[in-house]
């Protein structure tokens, strides 16, 4: 729960912070009662429990695939996340990741806290898996496949490029949207979608990750990981570590608004592809994460403390954006509200305040232009005082 002050500050997101946290609650004691199902699902709640929130409105032939494919991908990333295990070990792992799914038997020991339970007892999501419809396996198997070998083929190279940037997002997080869409279609719920869409899902997410993320994974240690491409970034500083120190602030902030200008050419694919779902529960699966995206991104921009903290927003505006997100029209209206934030933050003496205002203008038409906005039930930002970070954790 948000402290007491930040509560009494949002008096609105008292009510959508208790209901969220029953949900979370009520979430956690639908846990199946076979091992391996019970396994993967309290592992889900563990690692992320917004998402084993919203994965629980989904049907349960969907949401068992689902719960699968995020634990099969999370085991995947921890793999690829561990700085501690060599290169010549970890490559191996990630190219064979998808043959792995099958074996009962196999498991890995890495990660830390929830994540390496995760890969020591693997076998629990592996009985799972074998338990799933061949269609939705095969979509895993797949996804698993092209996954592991573009991570493998990162773990050797570095993001250099806008073009390695886009590359590298669509391996770890474009073929998730793929694979979802995979599974949606296979379930009767949902229509084909076409891939690029489906990609696009994945980037928005993960740059929006990455961006916020920066402090946490250039202080990894053993080793620093580095997924902010070298074009961007070389044009303000000589090492990517450099953007954290004071001295280097206003290069540092100039450099965060290119990549969140990047990360914004993503949103209009995402609204499309979110137009199209027809299912409810699966709307607001794929719409939430992409409204707390694009809120992050409001939140980051133009924000030093991304390079001397953890931005996020505010779990009580969290709750609300789960509790009242049902419609296009209260996607179309949190991405108006939150690109009316973004072009608020523009500094016109940032050197790319042009492009910047440029996108977010295609963003605010967009959502204008759905015709949509009057008939919403989700109004995120009310104040001013929405603008300010939800939360900002120092870090050294």
């Amino acid at each position: 729960m948000a402290n007491l002050g930040t509560i009494l500050k949002h008096p609105d997101e008292i009510y959508p912070l208790f209901k969220l946290k029953f949900a979370i609650k009520e979430a956690e004691k639908q846990i199946p009662e076979e091992h391996h199902w019970g396994f993967c699902y309290s592992m889900l709640h563990k690692v992320s429990r917004s998402f084993g929130l919203v994965i629980q409105q989904l049907g349960t032939e969907l949401r068992n695939a689902v719960c699968v494919f995020y634990l099969v991908l999370r085991a995947l990333d921890t793999v690829e996340d561990d700085t501690s295990v060599a290169t010549e070990v970890k490559v191996p792992i990630l190219k064979a990741f998808h043959q792995h799914i099958y074996d009962r038997d196999w498991h890995f020991s890495c990660g830390t806290k929830h994540y390496k339970v995760l890969m020591d007892e693997f076998h629990h999501v592996s009985t799972a898996f074998l338990e799933l419809d061949r269609g939705y396996q095969e979509a895993i198997e797949d996804i698993t496949k092209r996954m592991g070998a573009g991570m493998a083929k990162f773990i050797c190279k570095e993001v250099e490029t806008i073009d390695d940037y886009d590359e590298y997002c669509h391996y770890v997080a474009g073929l998730v949207g793929l694979g979802l869409s995979k599974l949606f279609h296979n379930s009767g719920m949902e229509d084909p979608a076409s891939d690029s869409l489906s990609n696009s899902m994945g980037l928005f997410l993960q740059k929006t990750n990455i961006i916020r993320d920066y402090l946490e994974d250039i202080n990894e240690i053993p080793k620093s990981r580095m997924f902010w491409p070298r074009e961007i970034w070389k044009k303000y500083v000589l090492k990517l570590e450099d953007l954290k120190y004071e001295e280097n602030s206003e290069e540092a902030v100039q450099c965060l608004n290119v990549m969140v200008t990047n990360a914004l050419l993503h949103v209009e694919d995402c609204l499309t592809y979110m137009s199209a779902l027809r299912d409810h529960a699966i709307f607001r699966f794929c719409a939430i994460p992409q409204i707390m995206a694009i809120g992050t991104l409001a939140l980051c921009y133009n924000n030093i403390q991304v390079f001397r903290g953890v931005v996020k927003m505010r779990r009580g505006l969290t709750a609300i954006v789960i509790d009242q997100t049902n419609t296009m029209a209260d996607v179309y209206g949190a991405f108006f509200d939150f690109a009316c934030m973004l072009r608020s933050k523009v500094d016109k003496t940032d050197p790319d305040s042009a492009k910047t205002l440029s996108r977010i203008e295609e963003i605010l038409k967009v959502c204008k232009d759905s015709g949509t906005l009057s008939k919403r039930k989700l109004y995120v930002v009310k104040s001013k005082s929405v603008l300010s970070p939800a939360v900002v954790r120092t870090k050294n």
